[in-house]
């Protein structure tokens, strides 16, 4: 705790949800296993002199420049968007924005990371990947290779990043049910080092639900450590699995997402869709202690999540099929669900439906769509919320669900 630095008006306890790192060029290839090195994600320098992220001998579709390479100071999204005479395309922001990972130390280094949040009075921060969180789209066919390449992003992780690093700093390993066995074994080992969250990508597992009583063994698991599951915004299978059905392309780049492509796959659509499966296919009946939080996805979906369960299981309850809940799914996914609102959303709407002690502090740093300041939210959220709510949110509530500052 670091009571003489904590953020104007001095109040709050601060534990970021939503904190990001950009990863060294090595972190799939340190520890990959030499068996799968040819498919390893790794970095290739073309002949225009870019550094490429590959897998195996294709660009990664959804990230092809490695994020060390090309950034945008934190914030600077968001301030174009407050300039009502801005008129530039994201083209030409990352132009004027374009800046290594190494101009920016604590995006890159954890001693720098920590001396950053001393002297924004941030007590804790949880932080996911900026590239790694993509990666596993262009790798799902290969089951294999997807299983090496995480399992040796999760041991860079613990190198550089840490798990508990002095108790402030909790990284997320990235993990997948893409295989049951293999799963389980990567959880079980990222517990025992220690780790309070783990990441699962949005969307069904090869036509089955991730709520799927064949994955049980890996739900029990967490249900008895208390760990929650966190589901990060990422490159979805919904272009596969969705917008190829409506003529669009069914593995677009980042660049070549159309409009209707990003409402499908890359908006709101598998978050909402992913929590209706862990709720009407049973998770939190059969494991109760289970919680999951919605990361960087914003908040605005959540009201129409609700209201929309809701009337389909009242619809349909007479099915002999209808899942056999105790409440209404609105009711129970509102004790397990815990949400990081954009920065710039009007954070009532969301409290309107969501208890506020479910409700989660996500900045985004260093992100340029993210604040440059975390602590200064409480300056926006406590004229709408009160002191006690607003508590919560800036830290205590993410605090109580990983188990810390008891």
């Amino acid at each position: 705790m670091i009571e003489a630095t904590l953020n104007a008006p001095g109040r709050y306890r601060v534990f970021d949800g939503d904190n990001h790192y950009y990863e060294s060029y090595d972190s799939f290839t340190r520890h990959i296993d030499p068996a799968w090195a040819d498919w390893a994600i790794h970095v290739e320098r073309a002949e225009n002199g870019r550094n490429y992220v590959m897998v195996g001998n294709e660009r990664l579709r959804s990230n092809s420049v490695h994020p060390q390479d090309f950034i945008a100071p934190p914030e600077s999204i968001l301030e174009m968007f407050r300039d009502p005479n801005a008129d530039m395309g994201m083209a030409e922001f990352n132009v004027r924005n374009r800046m290594r990972a190494e101009e920016l130390p604590d995006s890159i280094d954890v001693g720098k990371r920590l001396e950053f949040m001393d002297r924004e009075g941030i007590d804790a921060a949880m932080l996911y990947p900026s590239l790694a969180v993509m990666i596993e789209q262009q790798l799902a066919s290969n089951i294999g290779a997807t299983y090496a390449n995480l399992h040796a992003f999760n041991r860079w992780l613990e190198d550089d990043w840490g798990y508990a690093t002095e108790n402030r700093l909790f990284s997320v390993p990235l993990l997948s049910l893409l295989d049951l066995d293999e799963a389980v074994k990567e959880l079980d080992r990222v517990l025992r080092l220690g780790a309070r969250a783990v990441h699962l990508r949005t969307g069904p597992v090869f036509g089955r639900s991730p709520a799927s009583e064949h994955f049980d063994p890996f739900w029990a698991r967490l249900n008895e450590a208390r760990v929650p599951v966190a589901f990060h915004s990422s490159f979805s299978q919904y272009h596969q699995l969705v917008s190829v059905h409506w003529g669009e392309k069914g593995d677009p780049t980042y660049t070549e997402i159309t409009p209707m492509q990003s409402y499908l796959g890359t908006g709101a659509r598998p978050m909402m869709d992913t929590m209706a499966a862990l709720t009407f296919h049973g998770l939190f009946t059969r494991f109760p202690k289970v919680n999951v939080m919605a990361v960087e996805g914003g908040s605005f979906w959540v009201a129409d999540l609700f209201k929309q369960m809701d009337k389909a299981y009242q619809s349909g309850r007479g099915s002999k099929l209808a899942p056999k809940l105790h409440d209404l799914p609105s009711a129970i996914l509102k004790q397990h669900l815990y949400v990081t609102p954009f920065p710039e959303e009007d954070v009532t709407q969301l409290a309107a439906v969501l208890p506020t002690d479910h409700i989660i502090l996500g900045s985004d740093y260093p992100h340029p769509e993210g604040l440059a300041h975390p602590a200064t939210y409480a300056n926006k959220i406590e004229p709408v919320l009160g002191e006690a709510a607003t508590r919560g949110v800036m830290g205590e509530n993410l605090a109580r669900v990983i188990g810390i500052w008891n």
